[in-house]
């Protein structure tokens, strides 16, 4: 279980990193990314 939650939070870093190219960017992706582990933690 812990290996899977680190690769999932390396996997949605790699996404942020490579999706974002302002601050304004960023947010939303750190905001979709939260969104992601919150329905992850419901199931």
């Amino acid at each position: 279980m812990k290996r899977r939650t680190i690769v999932v939070c390396l996997l949605m870093l790699a996404a942020v990193a490579a999706g974002c190219n302002t601050i304004n960017g960023m947010g939303r992706d750190v905001e979709r990314a939260g969104e992601k582990v919150q329905s992850l933690s419901k199931k």
